[in-house]
């Protein structure tokens, strides 16, 4: 399937917290203004080609901190057998574990993560499962009118946008904290990113949504950088947008020349 793989142009834009902290907000525009959409259960072949049904959900989820893991609890308390095909599976085991120690480099904490079971996230109902297929704690958020991220791990509403911090040395001795959001590309999950059989994020085949990235993940980037600042992120996408677009996302774009993987 066709995937861009070599460097792009992008564009950033660079502004202040309007809530008043002490950091400066980076910017992907070419991202936050694609067309990529979510493919799950829509045509995803899934990261791996021997388990296509489970998306991007075959390792299970990794938590962020401690507070992850409790509002994802309590979100699980909310499940039931009728809803969760795995219910009966957590009440015996648990539904969360330590990373696999072969999984480590040397040294490395092993971080808590949701149990794999049956070779994917124990919150993934399979194909067949009569309370439907998908993340039992998406459908979940769903149902009570509630946006995923007081449902989901941090790391699954999040993807496939990718905050990243850095502190920046304004040359005269002080510093400010650079948040920047951006592409989860292959590249942000180290080596083993590269090792995927098949990735969305610059895949033409994922770049078909009526509307841009920072309007269909509008909940999502709200819970990231905060509602002030989200509004001022709109009105530089839109700014963006009307400029021409001279560095929009190739995958967007598939007359662009391409890659494929």
């Amino acid at each position: 399937m066709p995937e861009i793989l070599t460097p792009f142009a992008r564009t950033f834009v660079e502004f202040p917290d309007p809530d008043g902290a002490e950091q400066v907000f980076r910017c992907d525009l070419t991202w936050l203004t694609s067309r990529w959409r979510c493919l799950f259960g829509q045509g995803c072949p899934g990261i791996y080609a021997d388990r296509p049904d489970d998306g991007c959900c075959t390792h299970g989820a990794h938590f962020a901190d401690a507070d992850d893991e409790r509002r994802v609890g309590a979100a699980a308390e909310r499940l039931t057998p009728e809803t969760w095909e795995h219910a009966d599976a957590a009440a015996a085991d648990g539904w969360a574990e330590l990373e696999a120690a072969e999984h480590l480099a040397k040294g490395e904490t092993p971080d808590r993560k949701t149990r794999v079971i049956d070779g994917a996230c124990i919150f993934l109902n399979r194909v067949g499962f009569a309370g439907g297929y998908g993340c039992a704690l998406h459908a979940l958020a769903v149902r009570e009118g509630k946006p995923i991220t007081e449902t989901k791990p941090d790391v699954c509403w999040q993807l496939p946008i990718r905050r990243q911090y850095r502190h920046v040395d304004r040359g005269d001795g002080t510093t400010y904290l650079e948040v920047t959001i951006g592409e989860y590309v292959r590249a942000g999950w180290g080596s083993g990113g590269h090792d995927l059989d098949w990735y969305c994020t610059s895949n033409t085949d994922a770049h078909t949504a009526a509307e841009p990235v920072y309007r269909t993940n509008a909940a999502e980037l709200t819970e990231l950088i905060g509602a002030a600042a989200y509004a001022e992120l709109v009105t530089h996408c839109e700014e963006f947008e009307a400029s021409g677009r001279t560095t929009g996302h190739p995958a967007s774009q598939p007359r662009m020349t391409t890659t494929t993987r």
